[in-house]
């Protein structure tokens, strides 16, 4: 008998009683109600918000590339600008360079050349003067020979002595 009646227990165990059953499927039915309520729902919401965070971020770091991309681009062109600038710049201040060079070089020329004829007419000027000087010299000189000369009588070897003293003093002066 013992053997029977578990076999009756574990028989009321398999069995199925109807209002159970039912509130059993209608137990089941509330917990699926209240979990979709209390727990699906809130975490979808968490869920949806994060992927619209996400494709915030995603558009607003796409929006930032963009923005970075496009002052790159300015940059790039700024720079671009600014080295052909340099470039005027420089090929101006070699053209004022290359001018202003050969303007002083013309300038210095022409001073050179006017020094070179001044001091061709000084040199000239000096040369009559002291050609005239030695005109001076040489009549001054006739003159105090011609007087000697006529103070006595010369003879040859006083001819060339006079000559000699005329030539020396010519040399000295």
């Amino acid at each position: 008998m013992p053997v029977l009646l578990e076999a009756a227990k574990t028989q009321d165990l398999v069995t199925l009683i109807p209002w159970t059953f039912i509130a059993q499927i209608c137990n089941l039915f509330i917990q699926i109600f209240l979990i979709k309520k209390f727990l699906f729902k809130p975490i979808r919401e968490i869920l949806d918000k994060r992927r619209a965070k996400a494709d915030a971020d995603i558009t607003e770091a796409n929006k930032a590339k963009e923005e970075a991309e496009a002052i790159k681009l300015e940059y790039e062109q700024n720079m671009l600008e600014a080295r052909e600038k340099a470039n005027n710049i420089l090929a101006d201040a070699q053209k004022t360079a290359t001018v202003k060079s050969e303007e002083i070089i013309r300038e210095a020329n022409q001073t050179a050349i006017a020094l070179k004829a001044k001091a061709e007419k000084d040199i000239e000027q000096e040369k009559r003067k002291a050609v005239n000087e030695i005109k001076d010299e040489i009549g001054s000189m006739a003159m105090e020979i011609a007087g000697k000369v006529i103070e006595r009588e010369i003879s040859e070897e006083d001819h060339s002595k006079l000559i000699d003293e005329f030539i020396e003093k010519v040399g000295e002066e």
